[in-house]
């Protein structure tokens, strides 16, 4: 059996303190059975002092009282602040911002990714520092810059922009054509006509208000390709210097500026930070979860940073209540996480961190709360070494997440600017995780075979054979949801020349005549029709209020499921039902309220014959993860109520070693988790896990270590 623990731990700074306290922490990280640390995340400046010179003797010590103590490194480049010296001395290291101000030094995620000075410094540092450890022997990844984010305009950039359009289109006819620039008299004659769109070129009010979506779309797709390509810069000197260790970099979730899909091929594990803005948002942080196991086509994750306490970003900052810390932990686990690592081992004595929330505190003490709730969450994990580490997520039913319909449909000029994507899908994810389904959530060019349900809110934009894809994942007799604004426009954002919803309209088997929009304040009722009023589902049975958006649609072999109570399409389709093939597709035509979509999801649910075990009840978290020798469930309790549920398996309780019988009653106090173990065999025929369905499959021996 695999003999690996979940890796616990964080990011710790040990520069910021004295030897003396460096020996103390290591006596508390053994007490709170910390044993991963990640090291050097904004170590530059500190280590090149100019050009030429580098003090490693301080790195030295640390790294080695770890590896001396047992503890394992995440060893962080530190690019992801540079130092003041290379801001001074080449002022083409800092960006250009959205109004065309030219910045100087100061905070971080300030280097401009085109800057032929930052490449070139920050790849020599990086290669002293993998040479320097490259035989330390307990650096287990590296840590790439910290938290990509922002944009630059400069003159780099612009230059850069030109090159990475030569590659996209070939032509300047192909990119006139793409951008339909015959609109406005804004033609390209020559590459050099094009500049970055901002305050400055195409941009008012903001960067969401644009005169040409297509220039900015492919602004927003290269800013990710341009933090990608330094992103590999430091990669591929790490790769020739330190070939077996993995490489990644930390992830923001649902992260609007950076399309990690773009990204997902060039990490070898997927890392990201958990800071949910409030403590009602476990489907957030669910999402966020399943969107990040995604990047790798399912395998586990880290999870990077999290607060113990409470964060130091926002207006007003409250800290994690008893048993929320350990709670949203054993969620990420639940979720696909091989590790959980917080943000920060030691809390900073100054700067804008210095309150943010540490597994040890200004006092050093080991008696606080936080630290005891870390040290117990510490055995917990430490005693399930052997378990759940290298298990995948068996999910039957896949959410569509596509950066490119984000981005569209938030910077189009109609036809509402209230319309918020994430929300949209959040929306939908909310009512499969009140389901309890597991659900990958994945790129537009993932594979749909597998599955049996796949949702797609708001696929505003159809890229490549996606809708043929669509089309034959249906009739194959999958079930199929998508929403109002989808299938609008092709891949360089202009409308498909055909009825609405452009590719999809046959597969859905309607006509979508016009599409209106009204204040948020201004809604529309939607009521199920004929037999679909009788069918119960959680929420209520409608009327539901629509809002937002409003599309007025003419069925055209789609079976009518709702209709609008209101306005002057009053009793015209707002959820319909098109039975082909040996499957379903439904398409929702407004912004239905949070008890629309969970009926709707449930009529899906039932086409997709997914019925959980433990769906809809109310406060109760259920996930599954399958490895070859086990079958994990995972029960969390986020709601102030004790719950109780019958065990739909027999199996061994890991958090307290009971035995539990299929049927026996489980009873989770208000944040309380349950770890449920049964062991699994092989299937003969296949060699996967026994009830191992949807797309997860045998795990490797690799995978598993």
């Amino acid at each position: 059996m695999n003999e690996v623990k979940i890796r616990y731990g964080g990011d710790y700074n040990p520069e910021q303190w004295p030897v003396e306290v460096r020996e103390e922490d290591l006596r508390l990280f053994d007490k709170a059975s910390i044993e991963t640390l990640t090291v050097g995340v904004f170590s530059w400046g500190l280590l090149q002092r100019d050009e030429s010179t580098y003090d490693f003797a301080e790195l030295d010590d640390v790294l080695h009282r770890l590896r001396d103590a047992g503890k394992e490194v995440c060893l962080a480049t530190g690019t992801g602040a540079h130092p003041a010296w290379l801001a001074r001395k080449y002022p083409d290291v800092t960006r250009v911002d959205f109004e065309g101000r030219k910045h100087v030094y100061g905070q971080r995620h300030n280097a401009c990714p085109n800057s032929p000075s930052f490449r070139r410094f920050a790849t020599s540092y990086v290669e002293r520092l993998a040479q320097r450890y490259a035989d330390l022997g307990n650096v287990v990844a590296w840590h790439v810059g910290n938290e990509y984010g922002g944009a630059c305009y400069c003159e780099n950039c612009a230059a850069a922009f030109r090159v990475w359009l030569q590659r996209r289109y070939g032509t300047l006819e192909r990119l006139n054509d793409a951008w339909n620039t015959t609109f406005w008299s804004h033609t390209m004659y020559a590459w050099d006509d094009v500049v970055p769109p901002n305050a400055l070129s195409e941009h008012w009010r903001g960067p969401n208000h644009t005169a040409f979506q297509g220039i900015t779309l492919d602004y927003l797709r290269f800013t990710t390709d341009s933090m990608i390509e330094s992103y590999l810069a430091e990669k591929e000197v790490l790769n020739r210097t330190t070939p077996g260790i993995p490489v990644t970099t930390n992830f923001m979730g649902a992260y609007r500026p950076l399309d990690y899909h773009r990204w997902a091929p060039h990490l070898d594990f997927a890392s990201w930070d958990n800071y949910p803005p409030d403590a009602k948002s476990q489907d957030k942080m669910a999402l966020a979860h399943d969107l990040v196991r995604g990047l790798k086509g399912g395998a586990p994750f880290w999870l990077m940073e999290q607060t113990p306490s409470t964060t130091a970003s926002r207006d007003v900052n409250p800290v994690k209540r008893p048993g929320v810390m350990r709670l949203w932990s054993w969620q990420a686990v639940a979720h696909g996480a091989d590790a959980v690592l917080f943000f920060q081992m030691r809390q900073s004595r100054g700067a804008c961190e210095k309150y943010h929330g540490a597994v040890i505190d200004h006092s050093g003490r080991d008696d606080t709360r936080v630290f005891s709730e870390v040290s117990a969450l510490g055995a917990e994990l430490a005693a399930l070494r052997g378990e759940v580490v290298g298990a995948r997520t068996p999910a039957r039913a896949a959410l569509l997440f596509d950066w490119d319909s984000w981005w569209a449909v938030e910077i189009s000029d109609g036809p509402s600017r209230l319309v918020s994507y994430a929300d949209a899908a959040r929306r939908y994810y909310a009512a499969l995780h009140a389901a309890n389904v597991d659900v990958d959530v994945v790129p537009v060019d993932a594979g749909l075979d597998g599955y049996d349900l796949v949702v797609a809110p708001v696929l505003h934009v159809l890229k490549g054979d996606l809708p043929e894809r669509v089309e034959r994942f249906v009739a194959d007799g999958g079930t199929f949801l998508t929403t109002w604004l989808s299938g609008r426009v092709d891949e360089d954002d202009n409308a498909f020349l055909s009825d609405v919803p452009g590719p999809l309209a046959g597969v859905l088997g309607i006509r979508v005549t016009e599409t209106d929009a009204l204040p948020a304040e201004e809604v529309n009722p939607v009521r199920p029709v004929g037999d679909w009023a009788q069918a119960q589902a959680p929420g209520t049975a409608g009327p539901w209020p629509g809002n937002l958006v409003f599309d007025v649609v003419e069925a055209q072999g789609a079976e009518v499921v709702a209709e609008y109570t209101g306005d002057f399409y009053a009793g015209t389709p707002a959820v319909t039902r098109h039975a082909t093939g040996r499957g379903q597709a439904w398409y929702v035509a407004t912004n239905l309220d949070a008890d629309g979509v969970e009926w709707v999801v449930q009529r899906t649910l039932d086409d997709a014959g997914i019925r959980p075990p433990h769906a809809w009840v109310r406060g109760l978290e259920a996930a599954e993860r399958v490895r070859e020798d086990a079958r994990y469930l995972f029960l969390l309790n986020h709601g102030e109520e004790e719950v109780v549920v019958a065990a739909d398996r027999a199996g061994r309780s890991l958090l307290d070693g009971r035995e539990v019988a299929c049927g026996q009653e489980l009873r989770l106090a208000p944040r309380d988790v349950v770890v449920l173990r049964t062991p699994t065999t092989p299937d003969p025929l296949s060699g996967t896990a026994s009830g191992n369905s949807g797309h997860t499959g045998a795990v490797t021996a690799a995978e598993g270590e």
